[in-house]
C-alpha cells in the first residue's frame, strides 16, 4: 500500500500542474520517494526499491556519495559563495579536470542543465560556420528548446516509414513551439550514413547534433563506422560536428563515450554524471570554437549568461566526482562487470521464461527489449518491440521492490554502489515476477 505517496501527490496537485516538478515524472504507479543512499530508494509508506532508474542516470557513484557530499558541504563551510563576478579558482579546476579528461575538449563553459549546453553547442555551430542548419536523430533527444524538442518516440504512422535516403517531418514535443521552430532542423535515422550525406548535399548544416549512443528509447549503439563516417562528412561539409554526451559522458568512461569510440568531435556537451546528482551542464571542445564564447569582435562573439552558472556548490560536487574517477579507475572495470552479470542475467532469466528478448547494454546501461534482436533506430523499436508486455514488466518489477523508470525502453543505470549481490536479488525478483505473469497469461 501506498496510503502516504497517494497523500503527498494529492495535496501537491493542489499546487503543481500534475503535482511533479517535471512532467516527465508524471507516471504510474504513482510513487513519493522520501529517501535515497547508495542503490536504493525508499518511499513516503517505508518500502525500498533497488535502484535502476538513478534519476534519469546522473547518479554514476550512488545516492548521496559521501565522498561528494563532504565536498559541497566543505564549500559551503568555507563561505564559497554564488560571487557572481569575476573568476573563481573552483571553476577554473573543474576545467582543468575535464579537459585533462575528455581528449577532444581543449577549453571549456558550464552551464546549469544539459539541455542549455547544446542550445549553446548550436549557437556556437552557426557562428562557427556561417550556417544555419542543423541535423538531429529520430529517436535522440538533446533538450527541451524548441529546435530539438521533437522526433524522440514519434508513432510511426505520424513519422512515416524507415526513408533512406530522406529525412522526416519535424514533430515537436511540445504545444507552444511555433510553427517554423523546425524549418532549419533535419531529422534523420541513426545509423544511416546515406541520409546524413542526403541532407548535406541539400541544405548548409551548421552541425550534426548527437547521442553517440541513442539512450533515451534504452541502449540503441552505433553501428561500425557509423560515428567515422560522419566525422569523415563534417570534414567534408565544413559542419561541426557535436556529440551530446549528457547521458554517456563520464558513464562509460572518463574521456566520455568519444574516448571508447575514438571518434572526436569538435564540440561535446554534458551533464549527469558529471556531479553525481548535482546541477551541472558543460559545453567544451576546440579552443577556436569555444573562443567566440569571448571573440573581441561583437558581431562574431556568441552570448553566454547565467547567474547561476558554476555555482560552487554543484562545481564541488563535479570536481569531487571527478578526482574520484581519476584515483580509482577500477570503478569503470566494476561497473562494467556488474553491467555483463546484468545482461547475461537476464538473457538467461527470459529463455528460461519463454520470453523473446534481447538485452542491449553499453557498460553501467542496458535496456532489455522485448524483441528477437537489439535495435538500429527508432523503427525497429517501433516496429517489434511490445510495448505492452515492457510496461507490465516494469511494474511488476515495482511491485517487488526493483525501481525501473515504468515507461517503454527507458534506460536501466547501475552505479558503483550497487553490488553483485543487488543485481543477483534483481534477476531472482525478475525470476520471479516472470513466471507470476507467464501464469497470469
Amino acid at each position: 500500500m501506498r496510503e502516504q505517496s497517494r497523500a503527498v501527490f494529492e495535496r501537491n496537485r493542489r499546487y503543481i500542474p500534475g503535482g511533479v516538478v517535471s512532467l516527465n515524472r508524471k507516471v504510474q504507479p504513482e510513487i513519493a520517494f522520501v529517501r535515497a543512499k547508495g542503490s536504493r530508494l525508499w518511499d513516503a509508506d517505508g518500502n525500498e526499491y533497488i535502484d535502476y532508474h538513478a534519476a534519469f542516470a546522473p547518479f554514476l557513484l550512488g545516492h548521496n556519495d559521501p565522498e561528494v557530499n563532504d565536498a559541497v558541504v566543505r564549500a559551503l563551510a568555507a563561505d564559497q559563495s554564488l560571487m557572481g563576478t569575476g573568476a573563481t579558482p573552483w571553476e577554473g579546476r573543474l576545467s582543468e579536470l575535464i579537459v585533462e579528461s575528455v581528449p577532444s575538449v581543449e577549453k571549456v563553459q558550464f552551464t546549469n542543465t544539459g539541455s542549455e549546453a547544446t542550445y549553446h553547442a548550436i549557437r556556437l555551430s552557426r557562428a562557427f560556420t556561417g550556417k544555419s542548419d542543423i541535423i538531429v536523430m529520430q529517436g535522440g533527444y538533446n533538450g527541451w528548446h524548441n529546435e530539438v524538442a521533437c522526433n524522440v518516440m514519434t508513432p510511426l504512422e505520424a513519422v512515416g516509414p524507415r526513408v533512406s535516403p530522406g529525412e522526416y517531418d519535424y514533430h515537436p514535443l511540445s504545444a507552444g513551439v511555433p510553427a517554423d521552430a523546425g524549418a532549419k532542423v533535419h531529422i534523420v535515422n541513426f545509423n544511416d550514413l546515406d541520409s546524413i550525406a542526403y541532407v548535406l548535399d541539400r541544405h548548409p548544416v551548421a552541425c550534426i547534433l548527437l547521442e553517440p549512443i541513442l539512450q533515451n528509447v534504452g541502449v540503441v549503439r552505433p553501428r561500425p563506422g557509423y560515428l567515422q563516417g560522419i566525422r569523415e562528412f563534417c570534414a567534408r561539409y565544413g559542419a561541426v560536428l557535436a556529440f551530446d554526451e549528457v547521458k554517456t559522458g563520464f558513464r562509460h568512461a572518463l574521456g566520455g563515450y568519444q574516448g571508447l569510440c575514438g571518434v572526436m568531435p569538435d564540440l561535446s556537451v554534458f551533464g549527469k554524471a558529471l556531479a553525481n546528482g548535482y546541477p551541472i551542464g558543460a559545453i567544451g571542445g576546440r579552443a577556436d570554437i569555444m573562443d567566440l564564447f569571448d571573440d573581441p569582435d561583437p558581431s562574431r562573439r556568441v552570448l553566454i549568461a547565467g547567474t547561476y552558472n558554476a555555482h560552487p556548490a554543484p562545481v564541488a560536487a563535479a570536481i569531487a566526482t571527478l578526482e574520484k574517477l581519476k584515483a580509482d579507475p577500477g570503478i569503470y572495470s566494476r561497473l562494467e562487470a556488474m553491467g555483463q552479470q546484468m545482461e547475461s542475467g537476464l538473457q538467461a532469466v527470459f529463455a528460461e521464461a519463454g520470453v523473446e528478448a534481447a538485452v542491449a547494454r553499453q557498460s553501467s546501461a542496458f535496456c532489455a527489449y522485448f524483441m528477437d534482436h537489439a535495435p538500429r533506430d527508432w523503427h525497429d523499436i517501433a516496429r517489434h518491440h511490445d510495448f505492452k508486455f515492457d510496461i507490465k514488466y516494469r511494474q511488476a518489477l515495482i511491485s517487488q521492490g526493483v525501481y525501473h523508470f515504468p515507461l517503454p525502453t527507458k534506460q536501466g543505470s547501475i552505479s558503483a554502489a550497487h553490488t553483485e549481490e543487488d543485481i543477483t536479488q534483481t534477476l531472482g525478483i525478475t525470476r520471479k515476477i516472470l513466471r507470476e505473469m507467464k501464469k497470469a497469461g
